[in-house]
């Protein structure tokens, strides 16, 4: 579904990405693992088209996309759930997640949409009429991720979805990540919980210094003494 091949990315005269290629099939999940500051945000961010890469390619479905403009990407079905959920803070929840339907045809969609993102998130159903601002740490997770849903995307991209939420909490945005994949949505994960990671995964990446150092089926990974050592602490 997604080649990315020979992936330079810099900022200014600082390079954030060497040489990164990555596959995604259809149907799966693939998690990006690392520490902070290894890349893994400027990777999506070359994908989503809000930066561009300095050289290599990404294709979506067949086609070359880093050239395109972020909306054009959404349109062809990518969406990016970033870090710290970027919500409009003073809009309802209701009208965020119409934010999240702009695009032509997902806005055709939105009513059977909106119904399908209630049924996975009942509690922002509660709050349609509630400022985004009052919600919980968790609800706002809920609500970016309900958002990025709306535009019926074929590849969903998470970025640090249980960031500063309770364990709980973490343990729920997993399982709905994972559901996500059991109804065929295809997906790209960064997240420092790696251990988590690795337990919904069908494959990941370890990204050190904005190079792919490690890749492979995360059971293979999780004997790796480098990956237990560096990311699970054993």
């Amino acid at each position: 579904m997604l080649q990315l091949h020979n992936i330079d990315a810099f900022y200014g005269k600082a390079q954030a990405l060497w040489d990164v290629s990555l596959t995604i099939n259809e149907g799966e999940i693939v998690a990006l693992v690392g520490a902070n500051g290894a890349g893994k945000t400027t990777l999506l961010k070359i994908i989503s088209g809000l930066l561009r890469p300095a050289s290599g390619s990404v294709e979506f479905l067949g086609k070359r996309i880093e050239g395109l403009a972020p909306h054009s990407i959404v349109e062809l079905g990518i969406c990016h759930v970033p870090e710290g959920r970027r919500l409009f803070t003073q809009m309802s929840v209701g009208e965020n997640l119409e934010m999240g339907a702009y695009v032509r045809e997902a806005w055709s969609h939105k009513g059977n949409t909106l119904r399908q993102v209630y049924g996975m998130f009942p509690r922002l159903e509660e709050r349609h009429r509630q400022l985004a601002r009052t919600l919980s740490g968790g609800e706002q997770q809920m609500l970016a991720m309900g958002r990025g849903l709306m535009s019926r995307p074929k590849l969903c991209m998470f970025d640090e979805p249980s960031y500063g939420l309770a364990p709980l909490l973490v343990k729920e945005i997993f399982s709905l990540i994972h559901g996500l994949r059991d109804q065929g949505m295809t997906i790209l994960l960064v997240e420092q919980n790696v251990r988590k990671s690795l337990e919904i995964a069908d494959r990941a990446c370890v990204l050190e210094n904005g190079r792919i150092t490690l890749e492979g089926g995360c059971q293979e990974l999780l004997q790796e003494e480098f990956v237990r050592k560096a990311y699970l602490g054993l």
